[in-house]
C-alpha cells in the first residue's frame, strides 16, 4: 500500500466518497494490493487525505456491503479473495489465448464506410473558447437543474419501477406520449392518436429508421440544398438517387424537380441552414405537388419550440389531409441534446414498422429517461423552461443581430422565426475552412457552411455563428474580433 496513494480532486463531478471508492475498486482489480497487508485504517486514510473520518467509513462500508473487501477483528480491512476471483479467471484466459496466423483484415468485408462521408466535427472543449459560437449546445446556466433532478428522483422510485426496468419495446412510455400528444403537438397545429407517435433517440434516429424503411437502391429521393448534413448522408448510404432542391427566400422551391421524386426531405419552419421560413402559401403548394406527383414528405421540425419573433405558422404535417407528411421532432433543443429523446408522428401502419425496426436496433429509447422528461412535462416544468430560453434568445438574437449589421453590414438577415444560430455570407472570396482555423487561434469558434453543400464546388462563403450557448456579453466583442479577422485574411 505504501507504494500505492490515493488523489482526490475536489470537483463538483464526483464526491470525495466515491472517489475513494473509485480508487481502491480500480486498485484492487488491477492488483495493486497484497491481500496479505491490511489496506489503511480509516483514521489513517483520512488523516492522509485530509478528509473526515466518517467519509472514509462510508466508502470502506460499501466496499464491505459489495464483497471488494473483508474486515477482521483487531486486525483491520483486507481485500476479500472473492473480489479476484473474476479477474483471475479473466487474466488465465487472456494468458493461454493463441492465434494462429494472421489478423483478420475486417476492412474487406465492409460494405459502406460511413466514416468517410463528410460531416460537421465539434471539439469536446468548445466550452474552452472565448467565444463559443457553436450550434446544438446549451447554455447550462439556463437549465433547471434542481427540477430535472427531482422529476429524475421520482422517476426512478419504487412507484414506478417497472415503468423503467422493464423492456417495451412494443410500447413507449404512456406518460410520454401523451404529453407531447397533448402538450407539444397541439402547439404545431398537429392531432395525433397514440398509435401514430414513435419515440426515438433524438431526431437523428427517426431520420435514420426512416431513411432505412423508405429507401432503397431505386428510390429518388429530394433534399434541399444547402440542407441538413446528416440526412443527405442517411440517404446516400441507400441510394444514389439523391436530388439537391434548391432553396429560396421562402424555402424549398416547389418547381418541376420535385417530378418524379419518392420521397422529399425538408425543413420547412426554420430552413437548415439558411433559416428562412415557408410561408403557408408554399407550403400548400408543396402538398399539392406531393398529391400530383404521388412522393411522401418528411418534415423535420427540429427547433419547434424557438420562436420567440412571430406567430408560429402551422407544421406542414398539421396541413396534411392525404397522410403524405411524416413530421420529425426533438426535445434537444429545449432540454439538451445529451439526453437523446425525439419522436416522429405519422401514419399508424409507418410507426408500427418503424418500432419494429427499432426493436432490431436499440429497443426502445431508455425508460427512465423517457418518463423523467414525461414528468418533466407533465409537471410546467418544460413550459417554464420555453419561457426562459425565449426571454434569453431573444435578447441574444437582437444582440447579434446587431452586431452583424455593425461590424459585418449586409451579411446576414436576421431569423423570422427566431432559432439559435444566424446564416452568415462572407466576402466572395472568403473561404471560411480557412476562415474557421484563423479564429479559433483567436478564441473564436463558428462552423464552416461548406459541409451543408451536397453539390459539386459549394460556395466556401458561408458560415453560421450559433448563440444558444454563448453569453450575451461576449456576442458583440466576438462579432467584432471575427471581423477583424476577415479582413485580415483579405
Amino acid at each position: 500500500m505504501r507504494d500505492w496513494l490515493i488523489h482526490l480532486k475536489r470537483t463538483e463531478f464526483s464526491s470525495l466518497q466515491a472517489q475513494i471508492r473509485e480508487a481502491l475498486v480500480s486498485a484492487i482489480l488491477d492488483r495493486k494490493l497484497d491481500q496479505s497487508e491490511p489496506i489503511p485504517s480509516t483514521r489513517k486514510m483520512a488523516k492522509s487525505l485530509g478528509v473526515s473520518r466518517n467519509t472514509v467509513v462510508l466508502a470502506y462500508q460499501g466496499l464491505l456491503d459489495d464483497g471488494y473487501l473483508v474486515a477482521r477483528e483487531r486486525s483491520g480491512y483486507y481485500v476479500a479473495d472473492k473480489a479476484l476471483e473474476d479477474t483471475a479467471t479473466t487474466v488465465r484466459t487472456v494468458g493461454t489465448r493463441t492465434r494462429s496466423g494472421s489478423a483478420a483484415d475486417v476492412s474487406r468485408q465492409f460494405k459502406t464506410r460511413p466514416s468517410e462521408q463528410e460531416n460537421q466535427s465539434k471539439p469536446l472543449n468548445w466550452q474552452d473558447y472565448t467565444y463559443p459560437f457553436i450550434y446544438g449546445q446549451v447554455d447550462h446556466t439556463l437549465f433547471p437543474l434542481a427540477e430535472w433532478r427531482e422529476c429524475t428522483r421520482q422517476a426512478l422510485g419504487k412507484k414506478w419501477l417497472g415503468a423503467w426496468t422493464n423492456d417495451s419495446w412494443e410500447h413507449d412510455d404512456p406518460l410520454l406520449v401523451e404529453q407531447i400528444r397533448r402538450r407539444i403537438l397541439p402547439r404545431r397545429g398537429i392531432m395525433a392518436s397514440d398509435d401514430e407517435i414513435l419515440i426515438t433517440l433524438g431526431a437523428q434516429n427517426a431520420l435514420f429508421l426512416l431513411s432505412s424503411l423508405l429507401v432503397d437502391r431505386s428510390s429518388k429521393v429530394g433534399m434541399e440544398e444547402p440542407g441538413y448534413t446528416d440526412a443527405r448522408n442517411m440517404f446516400r448510404l441507400r441510394t444514389e438517387n439523391v436530388a439537391l432542391l434548391p432553396v429560396d427566400e421562402q424555402g424549398l422551391v416547389v418547381n418541376s424537380a420535385l417530378d418524379d421524386l419518392d420521397l422529399v426531405f425538408t425543413t420547412p419552419s426554420h430552413q437548415f441552414p439558411t433559416t428562412v421560413t415557408m410561408p403557408l402559401e408554399r407550403r400548400l403548394a408543396l402538398l399539392k405537388k406531393a398529391h400530383e406527383q404521388d412522393f411522401l414528405i418528411i418534415e423535420d421540425d427540429y427547433e419547434f419550440e424557438t420562436n420567440y419573433v412571430n406567430e408560429p405558422c402551422p407544421a406542414l404535417k398539421s396541413l396534411d389531409d392525404d397522410g403524405r407528411v411524416i413530421y420529425v421532432g426533438s426535445l434537444s433543443k429545449t432540454l439538451f441534446p445529451g439526453l437523446r429523446l425525439g419522436f416522429m408522428v405519422g401514419p399508424k401502419e409507418l410507426i408500427a414498422e418503424a418500432r419494429a425496426l427499432r426493436r432490431l436496433m436499440v429497443r426502445h429509447a431508455p425508460n427512465n429517461n423517457q418518463r423523467a422528461a414525461a414528468l418533466f412535462l407533465s409537471l410546467g416544468h418544460h413550459d417554464t423552461l420555453i419561457r426562459r430560453l425565449h426571454k434569453s434568445y431573444r435578447a441574444r438574437w437582437e444582440i447579434m443581430g446587431k452586431a452583424l449589421a455593425d461590424h459585418l453590414p449586409n451579411a446576414s438577415r436576421n431569423p423570422s422565426f427566431g432559432g439559435t444560430a444566424y446564416w452568415v455570407k462572407g466576402p466572395p472570396r472568403l473561404d471560411s475552412e480557412t476562415l474557421y482555423k484563423a479564429a479559433l487561434g483567436k478564441g473564436i469558434f463558428l462552423e464552416p457552411g461548406r459541409i451543408t453543400f451536397g453539390g459539386p464546388k459549394p460556395p466556401a462563403n458561408f458560415f453560421r455563428l450559433a448563440f444558444s450557448s454563448i453569453d450575451e456579453k461576449k456576442i458583440e466583442p466576438g462579432i467584432k474580433l471575427l471581423a477583424e479577422t476577415i479582413r485580415s485574411l483579405g
